[in-house]
């Protein structure tokens, strides 16, 4: 068995959050022991050794089943994971470009901080809008799929179950989007007089978000946080350049 709290980082995160934090930490390494086992598998199945290692892999998996969930519900729920990550992240990526954009077109900070506060807002509320409309028919149909299993006297499927509400992941991928736009707003509203400072902080938090997404999901780190800066550097770079053509051509300035 893998331990959770093995470094002193992932010890005080245990120690400071509790059980909860413990099982979602050993869920996470075991996303990375699974990927580790079937690679194993991949490398071994068609050799003399293959009935072996299938053995010793489905006797691990079972092991590790019971000891990292046991009989309760996984407290790793893909669907929530996946709201708050891409609220995050689209609102680090969005308001970051317009924040640069603004700054290039206009050059006036409290222009920029009453436009990027704005655009923050409306895409916080357009992106649990969003999230409200595609979830509704999902729950519904999973709803309906429940009835019919209670109805015939069957157990109802797990995930079914746990999946979040529509009005419960709008929240969250509302909230998520507000909370990584405010991120290159704050440093203009301390006065800055660049994009430079919003880069900076969004950047960083972006290098954050992307190593606990990879930790959480079993993904390869570095591919990931090198994956998301491109991204916001063409982000950045595109509507930099659009603010100044802007700029250029109509003649913006305040």
């Amino acid at each position: 068995m893998r331990t959770a709290c093995v470094l002193p980082s992932r010890h005080a995160c245990c120690g400071l959050l509790g059980a909860s934090a413990i099982h979602l930490v050993l869920e996470a390494i075991e996303v990375y022991g699974v990927r580790k086992y079937l690679k194993v598998w991949t490398a071994y199945s068609d050799s003399p050794l293959g009935p072996a290692v299938r053995g010793v892999l489905v006797d691990e998996f079972k092991h590790e089943d019971t000891v990292v969930t046991g009989d309760a519900d996984r407290r790793l729920n893909p669907e929530r994971v996946r709201n708050i990550f891409l609220g995050l992240n689209d609102g680090l990526v969005e308001i970051l470009g317009a924040v640069s954009g603004f700054f290039a077109a206009f050059g006036n900070s409290i222009a920029v901080l009453v436009a990027g506060l704005t655009v923050a807002v409306a895409g916080a509320l357009s992106m649990a809008a969003g999230a409200w409309v595609a979830t509704s028919p999902e729950a519904e149909v999973r709803a309906t799929e429940a009835g019919r299993r209670r109805f015939l006297g069957e157990s109802a499927v797990r995930q079914a179950e746990a999946a979040e509400s529509p009005l419960a992941s709008a929240f969250v991928v509302g909230l998520s989007y507000l909370a990584g736009a405010l991120v290159p707003v704050l440093p203009v509203l301390g006065g800055a007089q660049t994009a430079l400072p919003s880069l900076f902080t969004a950047g960083s938090l972006i290098v954050i978000v992307s190593m606990l997404l990879a930790f959480l999901s079993g993904m390869d780190i570095t591919r990931r946080v090198v994956t998301n800066l491109v991204i916001i550097a063409a982000a950045v770079g595109v509507t930099f350049a659009m603010g100044l053509l802007t700029k250029l051509v109509w003649g913006v300035s305040l």
